[in-house]
């Protein structure tokens, strides 16, 4: 994989997970736009356990960022002909 593809995947999934661990705890769920043009469909949003489930994925979406930053796919050298 080439080395500028994998730093932007990384970052964006490190930000997704920063943002999916924060957002749900802060005030800016609760005066969406959303739950204001569909009231009946946002109910549960506003549970702590679905805030918890949102906020368990983005913890999970940090980890795998992390987990990529140490991995490598392809070989170090190109093999001799």
């Amino acid at each position: 994989m080439n080395r500028v593809y994998r730093a932007l995947l990384v970052v964006l999934a490190f930000e997704m997970g920063a943002m999916l661990l924060y957002l749900p705890w802060s005030g800016y769920w609760e005066q969406n736009s959303f739950s204001a043009t569909i009231p009946r469909s946002c109910g549960s949003c506003f549970i702590h356990r679905f805030r918890g489930a949102v906020s368990g994925v983005g913890v999970l979406d940090i980890l795998l960022a992390i987990g990529w930053i140490g991995s490598r796919t392809g070989p170090d050298r190109v093999p001799p002909q």
